[in-house]
């Protein structure tokens, strides 16, 4: 069964909010012009294209990438700073993927986005583990790019994800983000 013209575009209205709502990280930072919920989202999607491992299902990863943070369009971009348990963000977001999955009603697609999601959160999938990976490095080469056209200093992000990468790939662009990042900091003595 299929959702209704109408449940789809009800739902596309709900992942509107994620084009609009900028990520509190950077926010709190004082990042002028911060990335979207969905920038950040889009890019995870780009770099799970990218990744060359053929004993990972590629495109469940890329899938995963672009839904993995759907929740966050009805709670919020909750961090770890805005005094939110762990288990009370993680039942915020369950609710809130039910009222997604609701709306797009009994559909194969529906379903679909609800098994990524929740697969992503328990992280028990090579797929998962990659785009766990895949969130924290996107976040640290965005705040590579804001530390230069901002002249600000995100080392708190780039701490929280030290010695966190799995996969082989991504410890690679994590180490020339590295470089670089080390290189522009030269550049500023």
């Amino acid at each position: 069964m299929s959702s209704s013209a109408s449940s789809v575009i009800d739902f596309l209205h709900i992942v509107e909010r994620l084009k609009r709502t900028k990520r509190t990280g950077w926010i709190n930072n004082g990042v002028s012009g911060p990335e979207s919920i969905a920038d950040h989202m889009y890019r995870m999607g780009i770099m799970a294209m990218l990744i060359e491992d053929p004993s990972l299902d590629r495109t469940r990863c890329i899938k995963m990438a672009i839904v993995h943070d759907l929740a966050e369009a009805l709670v919020g971009d909750i961090t770890p700073y805005d005094g939110v348990s762990k288990e009370k963000k993680r039942e915020m977001e369950l609710d809130g993927m039910r009222q997604i999955s609701r709306t797009l009603g009994d559909s194969a697609y529906a379903q679909e986005i609800a098994d990524l999601w929740l697969e992503y959160e328990n992280d028990e999938t090579s797929e998962a583990h990659l785009v766990h990976d895949l969130d924290k490095c996107e976040m640290i080469v965005q705040a590579l790019e804001y530390e230069k056209s901002d002249a600000k200093d995100l080392e708190s992000f780039f701490a929280s994800t030290r010695g966190i990468f799995r996969h082989p790939q991504v410890q690679s662009w994590v180490e020339e983000i590295y470089k670089r990042r080390s290189a522009a900091c030269e550049e500023i003595k």
